[in-house]
């Protein structure tokens, strides 16, 4: 069963929110603005909250994942979502919400699935393919960027993996934080640093399985790389229209490289910039992969990409147009396959 609902989710009369046993499954961005308090305080004063299922320290990198047991979630009526996704498919709490409804799907009587809805904090630009051969389970069959809220992404996954749950989402359109803040001031995870990361993180994130930091323990991750092989004078690095690459150097105080001084850049987007991430990404690092013996691709980014296009390129097989016609062929599957979940009027669209 599904139910898109437009009142907040403290004013939902379903018995199992007001008098069952409620688990609040959520990151520091459940906090309410207009309330001033987090969801898990609206069922604390009720006296029906059961359990609460945190991420690790939200400041500290490698706490990026919620935890749960499913023998905890099956003495619950009623588990209450709330984060905010980074708007990519390998987004760590995204992942966690998946996991979360496969363990409730092989369930008999599940407690009911609620999702606070946010807006995706990377708008409705689209990037990238549908996963082509083998992935986890919980990856779901959506372009990197995917352009859709949280509650929609669910709404797909249920759907496709054929889920027998009943999942209610609230619409983000109800919820008083998005009209008081923007999405991005409180960060949805501890390497979020501000208004730019969502558009730097569906590539950005790919350096995590190479031997380049981007610029994890930094205060801006995902926006620069770096590495102590990298010399950044007299080599011009590719960037599309719009972004500016600085040359620059900093030390990691956490990650690859801690206290390591790497070299690299900082790319930037000029004021109106749509920016494709992931293309980028592939350009940058076949440019490394020509021009330093030391710079390695490690086996979990071809699983992470998972498109063997994308893969052959970066291997040196193939050109860049190549790649650039497939992703655009694969981003208007995605688009047309997208717009069955969708909950709001705006649509999905490419970054031409």
């Amino acid at each position: 069963m599904f139910s898109f609902r437009t009142t907040p989710i403290g004013d939902q009369l379903d018995k199992a929110l007001l008098d069952g046993k409620v688990g609040v499954f959520c990151t520091q961005a459940c906090w309410d603005a207009g309330t001033e308090s987090y969801l898990f305080d609206i069922f604390r004063r009720r006296g029906n909250l059961e359990t609460i299922f945190l991420p690790g320290d939200e400041a500290v990198p490698g706490t990026a994942h919620i935890a749960f047991d499913p023998e905890q979630i099956q003495a619950l009526d009623a588990i209450v979502v709330e984060i905010q996704d980074g708007g990519s498919r390998y987004f760590p709490f995204t992942i966690d919400v998946l996991r979360l409804i496969s363990a409730l799907a092989g369930m008999e009587n599940a407690p009911a699935l609620y999702i606070v809805d946010h807006p995706n904090p990377a708008g409705r630009d689209v990037e990238g393919t549908l996963p082509a051969g083998e992935t986890d389970i919980w990856t779901p069959a959506a372009a990197h960027r995917h352009g859709l809220t949280l509650g929609e992404l669910a709404q797909m996954y249920v759907s496709e993996t054929g889920a027998q749950l009943s999942l209610h989402v609230i619409s983000a359109d109800v919820a008083s934080t998005p009209r008081t803040l923007m999405p991005w001031m409180i960060p949805p995870a501890s390497d979020f640093a501000g208004v730019f990361t969502p558009y730097f993180y569906c590539g950005g994130k790919l350096w995590t399985d190479t031997n380049v930091n981007p610029g994890l323990g930094t205060v801006r991750p995902y926006e620069m790389i770096g590495a102590p092989f990298i010399k950044t004078e007299g080599n011009p690095v590719p960037v599309p229209e719009g972004v500016l690459a600085r040359p620059c150097s900093f030390i990691p105080l956490a990650g690859l490289y801690e206290g390591e001084r790497c070299f690299g850049w900082q790319f930037i987007l000029t004021p109106g910039t749509r920016y494709h991430s992931l293309l980028h990404t592939m350009q940058l690092m076949r440019y490394l992969s020509e021009r330093y013996s030391q710079f390695r691709i490690y086996d979990s980014l071809y699983g992470r990409l998972a498109d063997p296009v994308m893969a052959e390129y970066l291997r040196g097989g193939i050109t860049f147009d190549i790649v650039e016609e497939h992703v655009k062929g694969e981003e208007q599957k995605w688009i047309r396959k997208a717009k069955r979940f969708l909950l709001y009027d705006d649509q999905p669209v490419r970054i031409k």
